[in-house]
């Protein structure tokens, strides 16, 4: 049994928080530079040359590229060889969280009761903590933190299986083009198909965690992903919603077996950033 400090888990996890509000992903500045070859719009390529002088300038001046610096997802891949010693696991997180938002001068966006007391709990906790147990004796922590604008534009529709693929990729289309300009876009999508309610939102969320370009290993959900890409880009939203080819950088599907009788599809999208850092104890 290999043993990991709690105050190890928490030095990471603030670091990676930072990291994640600092530093644009190399997937996303390469996709962004390639819009840039394909967007016709001038206002557009404008657009996206700003995204990356935006970008440049938070990776070297050390500060936040948006203003919202998101709720903390926390994605925990935890070895079942690990033990967690010198305090608990989600208390190590959530400290983690709070001396990351604290010392990287991050806005904190947590309020404490959802329909009651709107209070800000003043330190971005709780954090989002999802856990997976996996063989071996390391732990992978991913960091991504997450926006109002792109995550209210979330959606899920439960079908019937008589639907079909054409079905998803319809509601899949039509949910973007109903999100507009309100995601920040040029914009990544995630998309969860299967499982149950809970877990087509939760890969679709996952989904957004894989390097824009990187297909899935499915032949068949490899080629959705490039159609459904293809057709978000001919909705003309564009780069902040003012028109042009450039709507999304990336469209990532994840898959899970589910009940005969169901369908479950889940669009979680994120905006250019598409924010996530990682790093394995």
């Amino acid at each position: 049994m290999r043993e990991i400090e709690a105050t190890k888990v928490a030095e990471t996890v603030a670091r990676l928080c930072m990291e994640a509000n600092y530093d644009l992903g190399d997937d996303v500045l390469r996709a962004i530079r390639d819009g840039l070859k394909t967007e016709e719009s001038p206002a557009g390529q404008d657009i996206l040359k700003q995204l990356l002088e935006n970008a440049r300038i938070a990776a070297e001046e050390r500060v936040p590229m948006c203003q919202d610096t998101g709720l903390a997802v926390v994605f925990l891949e935890l070895g079942q060889d690990v033990h967690v010693v010198g305090g608990n696991l989600v208390d190590a997180v959530n400290e983690g969280v709070r001396r990351g938002y604290g010392e990287g001068y991050l806005r904190k966006s947590v309020v404490a009761h959802p329909i009651g007391d709107r209070r800000n709990t003043g330190d971005n906790t709780p954090a989002i903590i999802h856990t997976e147990i996996v063989p071996g004796d390391r732990m992978k922590i991913t960091i991504a933190p997450k926006g109002a604008g792109s995550e209210n534009m979330s959606g899920l529709k439960m079908f019937a299986p008589a639907v079909g693929v054409e079905g998803v990729k319809d509601f899949v289309v039509d949910w973007v083009e109903k999100a507009g300009s309100n995601p920040c876009p040029p914009i990544v999508v995630g998309v969860g198909i299967g499982g149950t309610m809970e877990v087509a939102a939760l890969i679709a969320k996952k989904a957004l965690l894989r390097p824009i370009g990187q297909h899935s290993r499915f032949p068949d959900v490899a080629a959705l992903e490039d159609e459904l890409l293809e057709r978000i880009n001919r909705l003309g939203i564009g780069p902040q919603g003012l028109g042009g080819r450039v709507t999304a950088l990336g469209v990532n599907v994840e898959v899970y077996p589910c009940h005969i009788a169901s369908l479950p599809v889940a669009v979680n999208i994120n905006c250019h950033a598409s924010r996530h850092k990682e790093a394995v104890l």
